[in-house]
């Protein structure tokens, strides 16, 4: 068996007074058209692969201007987890004449799409899909300047001219999704708040029963009450500015609110034993819903701010007085409902807040997230 020794990270040559790149390289193919796999160390990532500029208009481009406010925070992400972040691949168009030479010439199958890429230096490397990986590996290097013998994976396409690299920035976004934030939460290990949010649902099994982890969104026959981008975002408000030393602390501390919370809601545990479905709930009633989750977050701050070691359920008794139903348009409406509809809003989650804590007697403060 035939052993492939991959070529060495991209250098520079002169090959007949013309000076050119070689990059270790992977050929393939689709759509019948060639292209190339490679990889690239991060401090030519800057030089080498360029976007339009932005005051170019839009027909003349061949991808969406650069969100300068994404930068920063892409940046911080590599910087700040130099051991374990992760880039996906670069997409770039080539305008130039390459030439392939395999390592094993004589082969066929993949033996023989191994080799090395040679591109004029004169080439203009056009990216069409990862323009602000590129600006956040950009702003990196400045600020850690040890990231650059790292590597990033660039997939090559031959140009075409600028309708065709158009069509492929067209076509790689496509069927592009953005994942659920539910599913964001369930899965980031980086963020505290995450990590807290997981460990209460998980420590009340009422939520680890009702709690939908993968969708923002809930359908008519969903056995869930709630969605855990709903509860991170309350459980958030619920915390911010509150003294916990620990993590365990932060957890106990909101397991106990939204325990004495769940007791004031006699609906939510009827869902849990299967005596009415979650569904039905749901249409009628609107405790369960992400504007009245969060603003119960915010009114549970000043408990856990002024109130921390007195008896909450006492002071949450009232909620269960309120009228849930949605239809009620005294109170909900033009606060947690606009026409009927269950809305959130900024103005919705503070107006839906600002009642909740009036009726319980409380003063909570403004809260300016609408996550």
């Amino acid at each position: 068996m035939a052993t492939i020794e991959l070529p060495e990270a991209p250098s520079t040559t002169a090959r007949a007074g013309e000076f050119e790149y070689n990059f270790p390289a992977i050929r393939g193919v689709q759509a019948g058209r060639e292209y190339y796999i490679t990889m690239c160390p991060l401090r030519l990532i800057p030089r080498l692969f360029l976007f339009d500029e932005d005051e170019l208009p839009a027909e003349m481009r061949a991808q969406r201007t650069l969100n300068r406010s994404r930068v920063p925070e892409m940046a911080r992400y590599i910087t700040e987890n130099p051991d374990n972040y992760i880039f996906s691949a670069l997409t770039a168009s080539v305008d130039a004449d390459v030439t392939f030479r395999s390592l094993m010439p004589e082969q066929s199958g993949p033996a023989e799409r191994v080799g090395t890429l040679s591109i004029p230096m004169e080439a203009k490397f056009v990216i069409n899909d990862g323009q602000h990986r590129r600006a956040a590996i950009q702003q990196a290097l400045s600020e850690n300047s040890a990231l650059g013998d790292e590597t990033i994976a660039i997939v090559m396409f031959m140009d075409v001219g600028l309708e065709r690299c158009q069509q492929m920035f067209a076509d790689l976004n496509r069927y592009a999704i953005r994942p659920s934030k539910s599913i964001g939460v369930l899965y980031d290990h980086r963020d505290p708040m995450a990590a807290v949010t997981r460990l209460v649902i998980d420590q009340i099994p009422l939520f680890k029963d009702l709690t939908e982890t993968e969708s923002n969104n809930l359908s008519p026959r969903s056995r869930k009450l709630f969605t855990l981008s709903a509860l991170h975002t309350a459980t958030g408000a619920l915390l911010e500015g509150v003294e916990a030393e620990t993590l365990t602390e932060r957890v106990d501390l909101a397991v106990r609110f939204w325990k004495a919370v769940a007791d004031q809601f006699p609906l939510w545990k009827q869902v849990l034993r299967g005596d009415v479905t979650a569904g039905e709930v749901r249409k009628d009633f609107i405790h369960t819903h992400s504007v009245v989750l969060h603003a119960l977050g915010i009114v549970g701050n000043t408990l856990l701010i002024e109130h921390r070691d007195e008896d909450w359920a006492e002071l949450l008794a009232g909620l269960q007085g309120l009228d849930w139903h949605r239809s009620a348009e005294d109170p909900w409406e033009g606060r947690a409902t606009t026409g009927g509809r269950v809305t959130k809003s900024r103005a919705n989650v503070q107006l839906t807040s600002e009642y909740i804590a009036q009726v319980l007697g409380l003063e909570e403060k403004n809260d300016g997230d609408s996550a």
